[in-house]
């Protein structure tokens, strides 16, 4: 009922505004708006309405065209970034300090042993052919030599290539090369076979424009094969150790020693040690800027102890980074030369992005699909860390073990020669997919937060030549307790990292729309162009839900018109009265006055019969009232009384 009422009220408020029809609508709409133009449409002659009609709509068709660019604009979530400059008092970055060669060559000299020899046999016959020998003795390995061999490659004719192998028993490579002149053998090339399994055709050469890139890249190979197999524990103990590598250390007025360094195992470099990490204690303030009040390190790098085919590079490798950050020295790490005095004036820039939906950025990692392997190390989140968990995740999937380099899953074992002997062609195909690349892209996600530190960097001999012998006298004695001289310009490095500057920068995005930019452009688009407002709007919503109840006015209207349809359907003639139809059911002889049902059918029951004959007339009804029915003044039991009786 209340709902009927509330129509009613509706239609009322119809009759009275604008009207039943769509068109009474319309013409109403066009005379009460407030909107420009649409007046002047219904009061303006035939051809200043048909002006105003024009331009009417080109200047909607313009405000709908400017608000599908502004809307458009918004929902692109683009960005500013802005600029500004602080001043206070900053933590100390954490700093990160390894030697260039992962371990000490007296110490893993027997693993590398057969390897050294092998490398040795291949140079002498790649490099002085008419001086090699055939018989080398002891015998070398050659099984460790045909798991990963180097190959040469007769470029001679470039569309069919001829590879030779430098240890093949019939010295075919090495007969080509004796007595060729040097042009000649500039056309062989060096480079790394890697099959799928040994003697399999299914292999890749690795090509390299220099015999010494091809070397180190094997020899690293081979040894990542050798080192994946020696327990943590052990590796430790073969590289640096933090009391014979910092010497000295000074921060600020305050000495310091290796013991305020945390250590950790990088695969690259070995043994690292970190200073102002913040995992157990609280990072270090900066008081002032300038080189008096930052870190001071001496460090030995004993160079003498190199790996000489897998370090090619002397000096230490050294990171600055955020507490808590696990160090990519690889990708983010500078060297420091032996024999001089490195200085590090340190800038911090603090990166500040905004999240989703303007950036596909990550506060902590946890968003992120791909499972953070490093987390080992009670790190915080970071990209790289992401983009290496992720390739060792596929190199587990796809070639059934990880990577030495890179941290392992649980349950899963490092890649070997033995165990799983296609192992470093399965890496080097990922290695250059790049589909697996851009899987890995896709996945990870930048730290909407990062604190870059830039680095100026400047050098100078250390010690000097007046200087270096009490300076080496006096280390020396410090770390041996020798009054001999252990030390030597080839092994000492001298650092000191400290604030450039107190200025710190911050580089912040912020939105560049907003929904109060969309409102108050999309307003005045409509302002412009059609001189309206919000009203306007409220206006145009009304004339909406106007013509919605003119709609449902018509689809009541046509639901009863189908209603009487089928009523009439159903009674050929008039259809009887409620009262009639009453008295019909009380009274056996009622028959109403027009109601001539009974005729037609008595009518009909004569003609199936055959009583008429062809030029009989129906007789027309007795006038008068038809003599009661004296069985209808019975009295009947109420329970045989119908519903629609008298009695009800």
């Amino acid at each position: 009922m209340n709902l009927k009422k509330y129509l009613v009220r509706a239609l009322h408020r119809l009759q009275k505004g604008p009207g039943y029809t769509y068109k009474e609508l319309l013409v109403w709409y066009c005379d009460n708006t407030n909107t420009h133009g649409p007046k002047r449409i219904i009061k303006e002659g035939p051809k200043k309405k048909l002006i105003w009609f024009f331009l009417t709509l080109l200047f909607a068709s313009l405000v709908f065209w400017q608000w599908g660019i502004l809307i458009n604009t918004y929902l692109s979530y683009n960005v500013t970034s802005s600029l500004s400059i602080g001043f206070k008092t900053m933590k100390f970055p954490a700093v990160t300090v390894c030697n260039a060669n992962p371990f000490k060559y007296s110490e893993v000299k027997p693993l590398l042993k057969e390897l050294d020899r092998l490398i040795e046999a291949a140079l002498e016959r790649i490099l002085q052919p008419e001086n090699s020998s055939d018989i080398v003795s002891p015998p070398l390995d050659l099984e460790l030599w045909n798991q990963i061999p180097l190959v040469l490659i007769d470029e001679h004719d470039k569309d069919n290539p001829i590879i030779l192998d430098i240890f093949e028993t019939n010295q075919t490579a090495v007969g080509n090369e004796r007595g060729m002149d040097n042009e000649t053998r500039k056309k062989y090339k060096l480079a790394v076979k890697l099959c799928s399994h040994q003697g399999s055709d299914n292999c890749t050469y690795r090509n390299f424009s220099s015999a010494a890139q091809a070397v180190t890249e094997w020899y690293v190979l081979q040894s990542t094969s050798i080192l994946s197999k020696v327990p943590l524990h052990d590796r430790i103990r073969m590289g640096y150790q933090a009391e014979d590598m910092i010497l000295a250390c000074l921060y600020g007025a305050e000495p310091c020693n290796y013991k305020n360094f945390t250590q950790i195992y990088h695969p690259d470099h070995g043994n690292c040690y970190i200073f102002n990490w913040g995992m157990e204690e609280e990072a270090l303030n900066s008081s002032n800027p300038g080189a008096e009040f930052g870190l001071k390190l001496i460090l030995d790098i004993s160079q003498q102890d190199y790996i000489p085919y897998l370090s090619s590079a002397a000096g230490a490798r050294l990171m600055l980074h955020q507490q808590k950050s696990f160090p990519f020295l690889k990708d983010q790490g500078i060297y420091a030369m032996a024999g001089t005095e490195t200085s590090i004036g340190v800038l911090v820039d603090e990166l500040e992005r905004m999240g989703y939906p303007y950036s596909d950025c990550t506060m902590n990692g946890s968003d992120v699909p791909v499972k953070n392997l490093y987390s080992q190390y009670n790190t915080s989140y970071s990209i790289q860390a992401c983009l290496r968990s992720c390739f060792q995740n596929h190199m587990v999937e796809i070639c059934g073990c990880g990577h030495y380099m890179f941290p392992l899953p649980e349950g899963v074992n490092y890649c070997n020669n033995e165990d799983y002997p296609g192992w470093a062609y399965c890496y080097s195909s990922l290695t250059s997919s790049i589909k697996q690349r851009q899987i890995c892209i896709d996945s990870c996600k930048e730290t909407c937060n990062d604190t870059q530190y830039k680095m100026t960097i400047s050098m100078a001999d250390w010690p000097s030549e007046a200087s270096q012998d009490w300076i080496f006298h006096i280390l020396s004695y410090e770390r041996d307790m020798s009054t001999n001289v252990t030390l030597d310009r080839n092994g000492i490095i001298k650092l000191n990292i400290y604030f450039q500057e107190y200025n710190y920068r911050t580089i912040s995005e912020s939105a560049a729309t907003t929904i109060v930019w969309l409102l108050s452009s999309l307003g005045g688009q409509f302002g412009f162009w059609m001189g309206g407002s919000v009203l306007c709007l409220v206006e145009f919503g009304e004339i909406i839900i106007d013509s919605l109840w003119i709609t449902i006015i018509h689809l009541i209207s046509w639901c009863k018109g189908l209603q009487q349809r089928r009523a009439r359907a159903r009674y050929p003639d008039v259809p009887p009265t409620v009262s009639e139809l009453v008295e019909a059911h009380t009274n056996l002889g009622f028959q109403h006055e027009p109601g001539l049902v009974e005729a037609h059918t008595n009518l009909g029951f004569q003609h199936e019969a055959g009583g008429a004959g062809p030029g009989a007339q129906a007789l027309p009804p007795e006038p008068g009232t038809p003599p009661p029915n004296y069985d209808s003044l019975r009295v009947q039991p109420l329970d045989t009384l119908g519903p629609d009786s008298d009695a009800d």
